[in-house]
């Protein structure tokens, strides 16, 4: 797919014709679209702020760049896009995908199409660890159907008696079909292994050829097993990886720009701040948090 506009803003195009089924984990967000969404307190145990069903025809676009918790959406029917890793990605039926926080977020409905999906949009707490890390899948094969009968069955109870034993058992069934995309029960531990070495020391100046050697598989191999289990080539999770540690560095360590360039494998800093706004969404200077010390370019 074709590189995102560089300069995305918050955007919300919903057309009238949509139908959406919808919980939302309480009353204080005022938006319209949410307005007729029953609440539902037990969403907070798994950090949930709301979550739905949808079938959206053309225009449909939403993008978010102020969002602090993962996004996970799973396709039905019809096809849409999302904007992963900088890029319009097709989303159709059978495949999901699950944004991180800290990361420009947008969705759209392909032209003339509908689109049919259910998400599930959480907030994790302050210093907890996000249902997205940079080695969960991003886009892969996902059956929403599971998914997409639970969050019915969630709204349904939440509509009428509202037991909140029957609404514990539909969110907590809601948040497991989630976590078998995000941690699948069947990985191959290489792969693991590759990205905890590239996480260790992302300065180091990794080539697929390396990162192939290291845990024995030829190139080829390494890029259709990384497709596979997270949607990604072996480049665009290096990318990744270099880019989440970048921006983790941005917040907590209030480094120079050039410096933070440096330590994730980028010897020329405005190579680095072009990846970093692609991937993230924002230029390092204007990333959410980012720690400004005296001294910082």
């Amino acid at each position: 797919m074709s590189r995102s506009d560089q300069h995305l803003s918050e955007t919300d195009i919903r057309p009238e014709n949509a139908e959406t089924v919808m919980v939302r984990a309480d009353a204080t967000d005022l938006r319209a679209w949410l307005a007729n969404a029953p609440v539902c307190p037990g969403l907070t145990h798994h950090q949930i702020r709301h979550l739905g069903v949808a079938t959206m025809p053309s225009p449909f676009e939403i993008v978010r760049n102020k969002l602090g918790g993962s996004y996970f959406l799973a396709c039905f029917g019809g096809e849409g896009r999302v904007l992963v890793d900088g890029r319009w990605t097709r989303c159709s039926p059978g495949q999901a995908v699950l944004l991180p926080p800290g990361t420009l977020q947008a969705f759209q409905t392909t032209p003339d199409r509908t689109w049919d999906f259910c998400w599930v949009r959480y907030q994790e707490r302050s210093g907890q660890l996000p249902l997205a890390t940079a080695r969960t899948p991003i886009v892969a094969m996902y059956d929403a159907e599971p998914l997409r009968l639970a969050i019915l069955g969630l709204h349904r109870e939440c509509s009428t008696s509202n037991v909140p034993a029957a609404v514990s058992h539909w969110v907590d069934l809601v948040h497991h079909y989630v976590l078998q995309f995000a941690v699948p029960v069947r990985h191959d531990p290489r792969l693991w292994q590759l990205w905890e070495q590239v996480s260790a020391s992302p300065g180091e100046p990794w080539s697929i050829a390396e990162m192939a050697a290291s845990i024995h598989l030829s190139e080829k191999q390494l890029q259709r097993l990384c497709l596979k289990e997270l949607g990604r080539s072996p480049r665009q999770q290096l990318i990744w990886l270099r880019m989440s540690r970048a921006a983790e560095l941005l917040v907590q360590e209030g480094l120079k720009i050039e410096s933070i360039a440096t330590q994730v494998g980028y010897q020329n800093p405005f190579v680095f701040s072009t990846t970093f706004k692609r991937v993230m969404g924002w230029s390092p200077s204007e990333y959410p948090g980012r720690r400004r010390d005296s001294g910082l370019s």
